[in-house]
């Protein structure tokens, strides 16, 4: 896994740079990545004829692209391939936050934010590699058990990036938080956490007797250490 760099990196930008709270942002790649690639979707926001929309859709990693794929007949993937600016996120719900006042319920969570224009890979080979590196993604040496794609398979899927340049991750893993005072108050206060799990695998018909089931392989939770009650 990714380890996080010690010491501050500033943001690329002004633009994704955190304001609120801006001791929860973080700026280098190695934090960036991770939350990305322990993420399976993301939704990508953008603005066609001054109305904007935000689309869920599958994302995935390769060096410093953010990829994302669909239908070649979808509005927003033919609107957005031409380098139109586009803002993608992940977000990662680790724990529900209670406290003992309502102001200070909470979240814990892991963000991140890529700014960037939107590029459709064209190359017939190059779609088929980052078609193999988004299978792989979640199901490592699954690609070459799959049947080929087909040429008109490709015609028919856009396969979009942008460059992880301008990007920045906002992280709240610190738990519980009273106004001091309030322990006091006869509430319970804690975190429960979220942990995503996958369910047993159901076949379907057609496998054959005796084939091993594929594993999902998903990067390890980002772990961060808590900060101190100052920072809060």
């Amino acid at each position: 896994m990714n380890e996080r760099t010690t010491g501050p990196v500033p943001p690329s930008s002004d633009r994704v740079r955190v304001r609120r709270k801006p001791d929860r942002g973080h700026y280098d790649r190695a934090t960036i990545d991770a939350i990305l690639d322990a993420s399976i979707v993301g939704s990508v926001g953008y603005v066609i004829d001054g109305q904007p929309y935000v689309t869920p859709t599958a994302i995935w990693r390769t060096g410093d692209r953010l990829f994302w794929h669909g239908s070649s007949a979808s509005r927003m993937l033919r609107q957005t391939k031409g380098g139109l600016p586009v803002c993608i996120t992940a977000f990662h719900l680790d724990a529900l936050v209670l406290a003992r006042s309502g102001f200070n319920h909470s979240l814990d969570y892991r963000s991140v934010m890529v700014l960037g224009r939107a590029y459709e890979v064209e190359d017939d080979e190059a779609k088929r590699a980052a078609l193999r590196a988004f299978v792989e993604h979640l199901y490592p040496g699954r690609w070459d058990e799959l049947r080929p794609p087909t040429s008109q398979e490709l015609k028919a899927t856009s396969v979009l990036w942008i460059e992880i340049a301008e990007a920045s991750v906002k992280i709240r893993d610190i738990g519980a938080h009273d106004e001091p005072g309030d322990e006091a108050w006869p509430a319970w206060a804690g975190s429960i956490p979220i942990v995503t799990t996958f369910g047993t695998p159901v076949p379907d018909p057609f496998v054959q007797p005796g084939m091993e089931t594929p594993v999902v392989a998903l990067a390890p939770r980002l772990s961060t250490p808590r900060l101190p009650e100052e920072d809060w």
